[in-house]
């Protein structure tokens, strides 16, 4: 299938990647190899509480996104940005292509296809001068 747009919803633990154009969509989910677990007892000085950043499930994200030609990147919470910072310092040509950065929940896969298509519909306008 021919596709130019891509859809990212990701958080620490899985990525849902849809590829899509006017007509059909190409649904991918990754999964990281383990999800991360905080222990911080209370009153005591843990560091940051920040888990390290997961480079083969980031990478993995990446070589999903190679193919895009515009990319929207959307999550409930920081590991969007993460994979923006990964993507601009370890895969720069992808990272060229992310149009936006934004805040969605947790949206079935339909819901996260509607969502993509009507920004994109938008973006693309705008670009165009539509």
């Amino acid at each position: 299938m021919q596709t130019r747009h891509v859809v990212v919803w990701l958080d620490h633990s899985q990525a849902h990647v849809i590829h899509f154009n006017r007509d059909a969509s190409e649904a991918e989910h990754i999964k990281a190899a383990s999800k991360p677990h905080l222990h911080v007892k209370a009153q005591v000085n843990a560091g940051s509480g920040r888990t390290a950043e997961d480079r083969a499930y980031l990478d993995e994200v990446a070589a999903a996104l190679k193919s895009a030609e515009a990319i929207l990147l959307v999550g409930p919470a920081s590991e969007k940005t993460v994979l923006y910072k990964h993507l601009l310092k370890h895969h720069a040509p992808v990272a060229d292509k992310v149009v936006s950065v934004e805040t969605v929940d947790h949206p079935s896969d339909g819901q996260l296809l509607a969502f993509a298509r009507k920004y994109f519909l938008a973006s693309d306008r705008m670009r165009l001068g539509v």
